[in-house]
């Protein structure tokens, strides 16, 4: 079986309305494409470095604009709509970063909040705490839609390989990592990683992102990506907001995993310190 998925970059700013309408635009644009899965980046309902701006602003996930919009469209368009991310508020007081995927009737099929959070102490005495401001999720979760099945993730969840190949082992042949990677880690990581999973878990990788520079003059790398089971590169966006399109051929991810059976191959095994 085969589909066509088509990621969603965006430029998104610090308005919670007008990052729906703009998202609304390019989600059309993508569904007319033909594309059965539309995925948009990490924080598609607002982009605020910021944190007390970002606390002060964000609601609760059935309030969000661009919940309320994907609901409307997805079902409207007859697509599973998968917004990377939003940010809105958690149950203990953070901020949740949610990927929420709709169905073709505008229920919600899977809801993945964002386990790895960045969390660094630096030589020069800095530090910087997401977990401060973010939630962290506690599940990992894979989704059988009609043509794939899909493992979520999102951004920095890709530095770590446990949860991509934990993902492969239920069964997903297609990983999702909508992204807000910054320039100078995105120049060295972003493909490498990507690829990197992919090659791992013989796995479709889909990364949608954010890209160029946003209003209080952050910068986000782009160069959203398809990526097949075989580590190429099937399409790679620049960094303006656009929309691109690629053919998912899901029985591609067993023949991968017959060629390389990495992840059958898998051991558990102690540590001895010596």
């Amino acid at each position: 079986m085969s589909f066509q998925a088509a990621l969603v970059q965006m430029r998104s700013g610090v308005d919670l309305a007008r990052n729906a309408v703009d998202a609304e635009k390019l989600i059309r644009e993508a569904a007319a494409t033909g594309a059965a899965h539309v995925l948009t980046p990490e924080v598609t309902n607002i982009f605020e470095p910021d944190k007390e701006r970002l606390r002060a602003v964000v609601r609760n996930e059935a309030d969000d604009p661009c919940v309320q919009m994907a609901a409307r469209l997805a079902k409207e368009l007859s697509i599973h709509l998968h917004i990377g991310s939003v940010a809105v508020k958690a149950d203990d007081g953070r901020i949740a970063n949610r990927s929420l995927l709709f169905r073709p009737d505008g229920t919600i099929a899977a809801r993945y909040d964002k386990i790895h959070l960045f969390d660094i102490d630096l030589p020069s005495g800095e530090s910087y705490r997401e977990s401060a401001t973010y939630s962290p999720g506690e599940d990992a979760v894979a989704v059988t839609l009609p043509f794939a099945m899909l493992g979520l993730a999102i951004c920095y969840d890709m530095r770590f390989p446990r949860l991509a190949n934990m993902l492969a082992n239920a069964g997903a042949s297609v990983i999702t990592y909508p992204s807000a990677f910054t320039v100078p880690t995105g120049k060295a990581h972003w493909h490498v990683l990507l690829r990197a999973r992919a090659i791992e878990t013989g796995s479709f990788v889909l990364a949608a992102a954010q890209g160029g520079m946003h209003e209080g003059g952050k910068a986000t790398y782009g160069h959203s990506l398809a990526v097949n089971p075989w580590g190429e590169i099937l399409v790679e966006a620049g960094t303006e907001p656009c929309v691109i399109v690629a053919e998912i051929d899901v029985a591609a991810s067993q023949k991968a995993r017959e060629r390389i059976p990495a992840l059958k191959n898998a051991r558990d095994f102690a540590l001895k310190r010596l």
